[in-house]
């Protein structure tokens, strides 16, 4: 058996760091888009499958997602809440595509990979891995089969969408969000304040990743409002996206070849149907929206809602109509696997 190291956590938070930094400059000196994503995911990934335990301490993480989150807000102004009208169309469209995603994707794990109805509905569902895991739980279905096809799909998810947009013709540059000058440290401090509180709150409320949804809210109001204006620095900007590149590959952190391998078929499969589904809903909305179809894809990517309201931001998407449609996707996928599983089988 390989020999491990007995890390602390900070030791193995920069190990992790350390990976992803690396995984970021081949992606850069190759030219792959959203490089600063896609390169940490990927060498994460292939490091935590190697045997390294990889993982993010909760302080580093929640700090990435606060400096995100402020940053994605600085995209909204005054005349954000004129498209408002426009969006109940998408998400009428988008809980249709999330209904066909899962009745393919449960048809193609029975068929083709001998999942029974439920652990295939459940390894289905497009996101909420959190509420998903506690329903296999709670029904005592296997959890880890689940958790692995999750886990593949949101990794090839994360590279495939930056690779589509590109195929659509959007080229990603670099990494400001907003044109506007830096903010400067008093009203940065006060937003990083203000995003801390309300995080609580949503925390306590059950939110989905309440710490980055808060530091949205509280720096979308401030720029509406226009109290405050002006993007945050590049040199908080890019550890940040960094950090969230990297935490997807560490989702493999401690997962067995075997366990990967068995289910990577299964995954892809899924992915393969999601992204296809997605894509094919997005171009009407698109249209109909008059909104880029590349802007359209990211706010249907069906899951990892942090990366795609990030990736979605450095593609100059409309923050709000990003963040909107996977907040609703969530809510939706809360009402639509329940009916999907059906009524619980008696013991």
């Amino acid at each position: 058996m390989p020999a491990t190291l007995p890390l602390t956590q900070a030791g193995t938070t920069l190990l992790t760091l350390l990976v992803g930094m690396s995984g970021a400059a081949i992606a850069y000196a190759v030219s792959l888009p959203a490089w600063v994503l896609l390169g940490p995911a990927l060498a994460s990934s292939l490091a935590s499958l190697s045997g390294l335990r990889l993982a993010i301490a909760p302080p580093v993480r929640d700090s990435c997602f606060i400096v995100l989150g402020i940053a994605i807000g600085a995209g909204f102004d005054p005349g954000t809440g004129g498209a408002l009208m426009r969006w109940p169309l998408a998400f009428v469209v988008l809980a249709v595509a999330l209904l066909v995603t899962m009745l393919l994707c449960r048809a193609l794990l029975c068929r083709g990979f001998g999942f029974d109805r439920r652990s295939a509905t459940l390894a289905a569902a497009p996101g909420h891995l959190s509420f998903v895991l506690g329903l296999a739980t709670d029904l005592g279905i296997d959890v880890a089969r689940i958790t692995v096809v999750q886990s593949i799909r949101l990794l090839f998810l994360t590279i495939s969408v930056p690779f589509i947009a590109v195929a659509m013709g959007y080229e990603f540059s670099d990494l400001v969000l907003s044109g506007d000058a830096p903010l400067t440290i008093g009203p940065l401090a006060g937003l990083v304040i203000a995003a801390i509180v309300l995080g609580i709150v949503f925390r306590r409320l059950r939110f989905p990743a309440p710490l980055l949804l808060a530091a949205m809210v509280v720096s979308a109001l401030g720029h509406v409002t226009e109290q405050t204006s002006g993007a945050v620095p590049e040199f908080l900007l890019a550890p940040a996206f960094l950090v969230l590149g990297t935490m997807i590959g560490t989702r493999f952190s401690g997962m067995s070849r075997r366990a990967f391998l068995g289910s990577l078929l299964a995954g892809l499969g899924t992915t393969l149907v999601s992204v296809t589904v997605t894509t094919l809903a997005a171009i009407p909305v698109a249209v109909a929206l008059g909104m880029p179809t590349a802007h359209v894809l990211a706010a249907f990517a069906p899951g990892g809602l942090e990366t795609m309201i990030a990736l979605g931001a450095t593609m100059a998407a409309s923050p709000g109509f990003v963040a909107a449609c996977h907040v609703a996707r969530l809510l939706i996928l809360i009402v639509l696997i329940p009916l999907l599983l059906g009524r619980r089988a008696p013991a």
